[in-house]
């Protein structure tokens, strides 16, 4: 083989790279020599990906809501990620902020346009005979939504606006958690007592909540966004990507879901109850839930008219 001048300095760099770990080149080197070339079949997980889907019932269509939910939750991950990004970053440039944002508004659009995979894509009947062996897991039980959700915005924001103006800054993470506006689907209204659905999900996730809670208290998106100079805060590109990204996640993702769950649920077929136990109707809907990630970026009548069908 021809040693040539860009071969040396490859050679250099990884000796380079090696020397800074206190690592040997040369073993590293000897060890390619019995690597396995790699395949798109490893690299992926294709075959470990592939088996992921068990079903409970022999009907078909359930098949399509299990790919279809998982496909959700790397779509979830792909998000995280890319918010983790702007929120591990000391002082994140604002071409940056605003590019990583329109990624993360780019997965939640392709995410409200898939509910047509299950709006159209399941026969009723399949559907209200399996979403009965799901009962009690609920999509509500989904934690990466709920860091998504964390990682965007002040606590405050999330809190049932029944309850804001008893909470502040101070407020221990743990009464927080009681009182984000989620808490409401898996309680009983007259008693407070927290159905299965709830406690189930608080067992598995709660001590990670609280954690998420304090870890994204300082640095979530809308934090990052105040610690910019204020001529970036009025940047219009910035401001578009940042309202694009509250409208989407918070109204046409929210309503692509509830108008799914009204196609099935609301079929006269079955208990018109949500698998949770949940007042799925009132819960879902954004005018509602009252949920904005970046309210000071909104007008006075946009946040009266918020999640308004029309």
């Amino acid at each position: 083989m021809e040693i040539t001048t860009n071969t040396k300095q490859i050679l250099d760099d990884l000796d380079q790279k090696f020397q800074t770990i206190n690592q040997k080149t040369d073993t590293h080197l000897e060890g390619l020599l019995w690597a396995k070339p790699i395949t798109y079949w490893d690299y992926i997980q294709t075959d470990a990906l592939l088996n992921l889907q068990i079903q409970r019932t022999t009907l078909p269509d359930e098949m399509v809501f299990i790919m279809y939910h998982q496909v959700n939750e790397l779509l979830f991950k792909m998000i995280l990620w890319e918010i983790n990004q702007v929120t591990d970053c000391e002082k994140p440039e604002t071409a940056f902020f605003t590019e990583r944002l329109m990624r993360i508004s780019r997965y939640f659009d392709m995410l409200t346009t898939s509910f047509d995979i299950m709006g159209d894509g399941m026969e009723l009947e399949q559907y209200m005979k399996f979403r009965n062996t799901l009962t009690p897991a609920s999509g509500f039980q989904s934690a990466q939504y709920r860091l998504i959700e964390f990682a965007s915005t002040d606590l405050i924001n999330l809190i049932d606006y029944r309850f804001r103006a008893t909470i502040d800054r101070n407020t221990p993470y743990e009464h927080a958690l009681e009182h984000l506006y989620w808490q409401a689907a898996g309680k009983d209204h007259a008693t407070g007592e927290k159905s299965y659905l709830l406690a189930a999900f608080e067992r598995k996730y709660k001590a990670e909540f609280l954690r998420e809670m304090e870890k994204y208290n300082t640095v979530n998106l809308w934090r990052k966004f105040k610690e910019l100079p204020e001529d970036d805060q009025k940047n219009p590109e910035l401001i578009k990507a940042m309202r694009h990204y509250d409208h989407t996640v918070n109204i046409n993702w929210v309503m692509g879901h509830l108008n799914a769950a009204r196609k099935y649920i609301d079929s006269g077929q079955g208990t018109a109850e949500a698998t949770g136990g949940s007042d799925w109707k009132k819960y879902m809907h954004p005018k509602y839930q009252r949920r904005i990630f970046f309210p000071e970026l909104w007008s006075e009548e946009e946040l009266k008219n918020w999640g308004e069908e029309k």
